[in-house]
């Protein structure tokens, strides 16, 4: 599958995905005989992986740092899953956090709501 493809079906530029190669965030991605770039299922599983990820806030370094002990091999899982996991803590607490400010919007917004409504009244009632 070619750049543009990838680029299209994961909706990521072709300069992000050359990015994400070059800094280590993807494995290299084969090129065919013309040095073109080459997306396996794989590569492809690997953006999608990347992407997801991102897309919560983890962060890039310790995407870096899964790739290239993945890439080590299976000697790695366990330090691979010790990762995973504390990303997995992180991502709670910030679900956490972002639970707090999501209530603390709602009430505020339901306390506008609640004051523009009785604006109106009072000022249909001086209307009449």
């Amino acid at each position: 599958m070619l750049i543009a493809e990838v680029s299209e079906k994961f909706e990521l530029s072709q300069d992000t995905l050359r990015y994400y190669e070059r800094i280590g965030l993807i494995p290299r991605v084969n090129r065919n005989k013309s040095g073109i770039r080459d997306y396996t299922e794989e590569d492809c599983r690997w953006v999608e992986f990347i992407k997801c990820m991102r897309g919560v806030g983890l962060p890039v370094e310790n995407l870096i740092e899964y790739v290239g002990l993945f890439q080590l091999g299976d000697e790695t899982m366990e330090s691979r899953k010790e990762l995973l996991v504390e990303q997995h803590k992180q991502l709670i607490t910030r679900m956490e956090d972002m639970k707090k400010v999501l209530a603390r919007l709602d009430d505020k917004i339901a306390r506008y709501e609640q004051t523009i409504v009785e604006k109106e009244k009072t000022l249909k009632r001086t209307q009449d």
